[in-house]
């Protein structure tokens, strides 16, 4: 069963996928907020379940350093709140740094800023399946 993964941010929403074997993650997308409605955003990402044959959801929950619920995490409630009316099924992943984590890795393969700040959402969602 294939998982996709989730990181919701302000500006963007990374998408990640695993392999059916659960072995292996890689980013999928990111879906860019920017003048979009919540509802494509969550026909977007049930089109993206259903293309990739996903059977559960994955969503990274940003907490601060002192393990307590900011701004970002009090976002990512509302989302999942929404979510599990359409879907039975997602799951939360406490994490942390995994933005910083994912621009870390981008900068190490050499990417430029500019396509750092475009793909580090869906590399974000990569690391929350690999601690998955």
């Amino acid at each position: 069963m294939r998982i996709l993964a989730i990181d919701y941010g302000s500006k963007g929403i990374g998408i990640a996928i695993s392999d059916e074997l659960q072995m292996m993650a890689r980013p999928l997308t990111t879906i860019r907020r920017e003048r979009m409605k919540m509802s494509e955003i969550y026909d977007r990402i049930s089109s993206l379940v259903q293309e990739n044959q996903a059977g559960e959801l994955v969503v990274g929950m940003p907490l601060n350093m002192d393990g307590s619920r900011g701004d970002a995490a009090i976002s990512v409630e509302k989302f999942i709140s929404k979510l599990k009316r359409k879907w039975k099924y997602p799951s939360l992943r406490l994490t942390r740094l995994t933005s910083y984590e994912a621009d870390q890795i981008l900068r190490e393969m050499g990417v430029s800023e500019r396509e750092r700040r475009a793909r580090s959402d869906e590399y974000a969602a990569m690391i929350i399946l690999r601690i998955f």
